[in-house]
């Protein structure tokens, strides 16, 4: 019977076994110093396998930033960490297929790669933009003011400084790309082969983002950078410009055509002609909206409104003379502009701006409000109205969605409205981090202590009010913590434990860890996804998990007699799982083996 290893895939590893399989001759075998047997690649075999295709130019086009190397390796590694359920906050728990992860998001994407291999349809992510400040994710990859300095070489041979450390010396520059890079290599991972992914972003990194995404993705996958207002209006600033505007990076797996999907979402049940306007059908958009530019119009009938507009006064008498203003309430309502189902359809493709087409910040900042009240809680969500444009773009109705800088979680607000609109059974994946709200911020005083408990409590507050409204659905959510390995040290180390502690140990398996604790560490380790059913029953006073109908089972009792093992094979599930501890002895760990090769001699038996 084979042992569970409750550690990540190492990347290199896979890396190399591509290598080898693609190259056998390649790969090579050395022993180390301990003896111990390890495989290497023979590059001078692949330069000869490659002729004058292999590079030893000296100068070469490349992106690189001190740190690259490491974030490279800290993304390989892998961990002995596991994801804990937390049933207590979570909805639905038994039958919901989103999830919610409170931990970092490195961890938690190593933690997928097996289970969400090739899974996610669509990734949405607003990672924190570069200011220039500390990050809360504390890598591998990132090194000492010392380390560093001396890596980029801002000291001559004496240690004196050559020049200043500040932000325009490019630090704050590699630490933010060594952040993001490490993230994307094992994002990309979990993309379907028709999935993509987007990124939202400001100036600061948008070049650096560009040059990171076409190494990660590859340029010819790359589909658009296509800029999105983020203020309803031009903010007072001390510069001579004032940008409102923001990103939204687009990269498919594989080049994934989702350009032509915006045709397809258009109803055109919604576009009518009342006034016979040659143009042809249209429909009405409001002309007004808050934080808008403030000036005073008159009607056809004289009446004078003073309102916030969307448009410049200019542009309003513009849209006035080209007939293209109707007012509602015989002529007294407030106007509203045509748009043109013509126009709608010309527009055809994704447009690389999005400056007029979606809702912004601002939006999202009032959709907020109407959740947790008037107060700001959370500065930086994203509107609705850009999040269900992209699912619209690039998801069916049973996609799976990632936000792995989930914030307040307008991305999973955004999945159960579009799938309540559009009877859809799209499930989400959250990941945030337990950042710290500061003590003097609104959120704070509301009694959230971390962002992650603002985006739970978001998911939970909009459940609840789509519950009541009567949404179909799913509106449940499985939520899940990293934590340290479910197995103590001994577990991973057993050489290094001197033998009579061995026998002072009664368990492998750390005192604080339940059943459900190491069912899902070992759906983890099997690349399982999960949110799907499973059952609990008891046999003959035994404790049985059923996952899925069989796709895993798992008994985790003391001394599990003959008659629960041979009930368990007679189902023929494809994967069962005991603890070592499960049996009383050697001999009795044989047999169960044996009755598996009898009874169900397709099934994978392993311990832990």
């Amino acid at each position: 019977m084979q042992k569970m290893r409750f550690e990540t895939a190492d990347m290199r590893e896979k890396n190399l076994n591509i290598i080898q399989e693609a190259f056998p001759g390649c790969v090579t075998e050395f022993r180390e110093d301990d003896g111990t047997i390890k495989r290497k690649v023979d590059f001078s075999a692949l330069k000869m396998l490659l002729g004058d295709m292999a590079s030893e130019d000296s100068e070469k086009y490349e992106f690189s930033w001190v740190g690259k190397k490491e974030a490279f390796m800290d993304a390989c590694s892998p961990i002995r960490s596991t994801l804990r359920p937390v049933i207590e906050k979570s909805i639905d728990w038994d039958t919901t297929e989103n999830m919610f992860i409170e931990g970092d998001n490195l961890t938690v994407l190593k933690l997928l790669q097996e289970s969400y291999l090739n899974s996610i349809k669509m990734i949405y992510i607003d990672p924190p933009y570069n200011t220039g400040e500390d990050f809360i994710y504390a890598d591998d990859f990132r090194m000492d003011l010392d380390e560093y300095e001396e890596l980029i070489g801002i000291q001559d041979e004496s240690q004196n400084r050559l020049f200043k450390n500040t932000d325009s010396n490019g630090r704050y520059h590699s630490d933010w790309c060594s952040m993001m890079y490490s993230r994307l290599i094992l994002a990309r991972n979990l993309l379907s082969e028709d999935g993509v992914i987007f990124i939202s972003l400001d100036d600061n990194e948008q070049a650096n983002m560009r040059k990171i995404c076409d190494e990660v993705f590859g340029e010819s996958n790359f589909i658009a950078q296509c800029v999105r207002k983020r203020r309803d209006s031009q903010a007072n600033l001390s510069k001579n410009i004032s940008p409102i505007h923001e990103y939204v990076f687009i990269y498919a797996k594989h080049n994934g055509d989702i350009l032509n999907k915006v045709k397809a979402n258009i109803d055109e049940s919604e576009y009518k002609n009342p006034d016979n306007d040659p143009r042809g059908s249209y429909k009405t958009m409001p002309c007004t909206n808050k934080g808008g530019i403030i000036y005073t119009v008159k009607t056809p009938t004289g009446k004078e409104i003073t309102e916030e507009w969307r448009f410049k006064q200019e542009t309003y008498y513009s849209l006035l003379n080209d007939n293209r203003l109707v007012f509602p309430k015989a002529g007294e309502g407030k106007p509203r502009y045509k748009l043109f189902l013509s126009e709608k359809m010309a527009e055809g493709q994704l447009a690389n701006t999005w400056l007029d087409n979606l809702a912004s910040n601002q939006e999202a900042t009032r959709e907020l409000k109407a959740i947790f009240g008037d107060r700001v809680i959370f500065d930086t969500p994203k509107p609705l109205g850009l999040l269900k444009f992209c699912l619209e773009l690039a998801t069916d109705k049973e996609s799976t969605v990632l936000d792995f800088f989930a914030g307040s979680c307008s991305t999973a607000h955004a999945v159960m409205q579009l799938n309540n609109e559009d009877g859809g059974k799209r499930k989400y994946i959250m990941v945030q981090i337990d950042e710290k709200c500061g003590e003097k911020s609104e959120a704070y005083k509301k009694g959230y202590e971390t962002i992650s408990q603002i985006g739970l409590s978001r998911i939970k507050t909009v459940s609840e009010q789509m519950k009541k409204e009567g949404a179909a659905g799913d509106l449940g959510v499985r939520v899940f913590r990293v934590d340290e390995s479910n197995m103590k040290d001994v577990y991973y180390s057993p050489a290094d434990t001197e033998q009579s502690l061995l026998y002072m140990l009664e368990s492998n398996i750390k005192e604080d860890r339940n059943d459900l604790d190491l069912l899902f560490g070992c759906l983890l380790e099997w690349g399982l996804p999960l949110s799907m059913p499973y059952k609990s029953e008891s046999i003959e006073g035994c404790r049985v998990h059923t996952y899925n109908d069989g796709d895993l089972v798992a008994c985790f009792d003391e001394n599990i007699p003959d008659t629960v093992i041979k009930t368990i094979a007679k189902r023929q599930p494809l994967r069962v799982v005991f603890r070592d501890s499960s049996f009383r002895s050697s001999p009795a760990k044989i047999n169960v083996g044996e009755i598996f090769k009898m009874l169900a001699p397709d099934t994978s038996v392993k311990v832990i």
